[in-house]
């Protein structure tokens, strides 16, 4: 292959580990200032803070809930959304698109999630707290590619690919397990009402409307409906998104002959003097524009255009407000209990064991292979680091329980096992990337 054609299939790939490099350090400040909030003299102002009512509507038709809940009923949408987005994605043309692809990472994905939930299910069995068994099953996919990438610069690329196919099957697995098993009573006519509007933006994109404001305002609809009906409204935002066309307008080939033409008109009309563009340059301009967007896909420029609101905006939102836990005196006592050992234990052995279990079967019966130059010691640091469970983890805590006591119990358990996977995970990969 062409070093031009490896450098444009990998440019995304860069480009996306990058992303996640980043707003894994934003993540990681998020949850610091969280915790040294929610433990200093302020401590009584942060819980409040996230009880304030906030509403928005018209008339008799009001929206009035906590700003805990807009976060993680409303904005937390928004990011499955893009998990949505990054699916779809991934089914169609990345890691994910093919059996031979996504063989791999989605069965270590399974072994990821199966062996986690047994662990706490078994530790937890016949309290009131076994319903918690999806906690340990999901890994934050950005603190874990930001210590990935921090660990060493000579661990190959393949192998940062493997993590992020990874951590995106798993969030399908999530996201299934939300659906299926962290539903509340069900309201069929709010429910049939948002599928209603799910059936408009599947017929808008049949009819190939390309309007990014269509499927915004119908989206609304779809969440509204999800999140009246009692089934969670993030579902909404991942369904939303697997309707946002993936197709363009024009094909490479028209695109870049046009271009080709219009770049010729632009030069041709350059001015001798001033610095000013032409009119005929300016609507050359315009019609590169218009030119551009046909060869995009909506799905792509929305992803593009929302990743970075997530990344940086959403995600350490959510962090700030579910992430303080008081560390008091006797915190080391209070992460004695079965929902915090369940959840710590799943995240750091039921992960890696899972990972790890599920890899080998799947080279031994000649079924897969390991990530192009890496070995069984790449794939064991994987492992560990995908026992970062925290944002996704949070979340999911926070619809299994009721009891506050037992959400607390949860979030140090999430709090020890990433601390504990991050830090194996990244001197392991350390060691390996300087023995090679």
């Amino acid at each position: 292959m062409e070093k031009s054609a490896i450098d444009r299939i990998m440019a995304p790939v860069s480009r996306f580990i990058h992303l996640e490099y980043t707003s894994g350090i934003v993540l990681l400040i998020s949850v610091v200032i969280a915790i040294i909030w929610a433990n200093s003299g302020y401590h009584d102002f942060y819980e409040h803070l996230w009880h304030i009512n906030f509403s928005i509507g018209f008339d008799d038709f009001m929206l009035t809930h906590p700003l805990h809940i807009w976060i993680n009923d409303g904005l937390m949408a928004i990011f499955f959304f893009v998990i949505g987005l990054e699916l779809k994605r991934e089914f169609m043309e990345g890691e994910l698109s093919s059996m031979k692809k996504a063989s791999l990472p989605m069965t270590a994905a399974l072994g990821g999630m199966i062996v986690p939930a047994l662990i706490y299910f078994m530790i937890n069995k016949g309290t009131d707290a076994s319903h918690g068994w999806g906690i340990p099953m999901a890994t934050d996919i950005a603190f874990a590619l930001a210590l990935l990438s921090m660990a060493s610069k000579h661990i190959p690329v393949s192998v940062k690919v493997f993590l992020s196919a990874l951590a995106v099957a798993d969030d399908l697995g999530a996201v299934l397990v939300i659906a299926f098993f962290y539903t509340a009573e069900i309201n069929f006519v709010a429910l049939g009402i948002g599928f209603g509007f799910l059936l408009l933006l599947i017929a808008g994109n049949g009819l190939g409307i390309r309007n990014s404001m269509f499927y915004l305002i119908i989206g609304f609809g779809v969440w509204s409906g999800f999140l009246l009906s009692g089934v969670h409204a993030t579902i909404a935002g991942v369904l939303v998104a697997f309707t946002i066309p993936a197709v363009t307008k024009i094909d490479e080939v028209i695109y870049s002959n046009n271009l080709r033409k219009l770049s010729y008109d632009f030069q041709e009309d350059i001015p001798e003097k001033g610095g000013l563009i032409t009119p005929k340059q300016n609507k050359t301009i315009q019609k590169v524009k218009s030119l551009s967007m046909a060869a995009e896909t909506p799905l792509q420029t929305i992803e593009h255009a929302l990743h970075p609101w997530v990344a940086f905006g959403i995600m350490p939102l959510f962090a700030l407000a579910n992430a303080g836990i008081v560390i008091g005196s006797d915190f080391f006592s209070s992460i004695v209990n079965p929902v915090s050992i369940g959840v710590a234990a799943g995240l750091v052995i039921g992960k890696f064991v899972g990972i790890l279990l599920f890899c080998w079967i799947m080279v031994k019966l000649g079924l897969a292979s390991l990530p192009e130059e890496a070995n069984r010691k790449h794939v064991a640091g994987v492992a560990l680091l995908a026992g970062i469970g925290f944002t996704m983890s949070l979340f999911i805590s926070g619809l299994a329980f009721k009891n506050p006591v037992f959400i607390e119990q949860a979030k140090y358990g999430i709090l020890v096992a990433s601390v504990i996977a991050g830090i194996v995970g990244t001197v392991v990969l350390k060691r390996i990337g300087k023995t090679g």
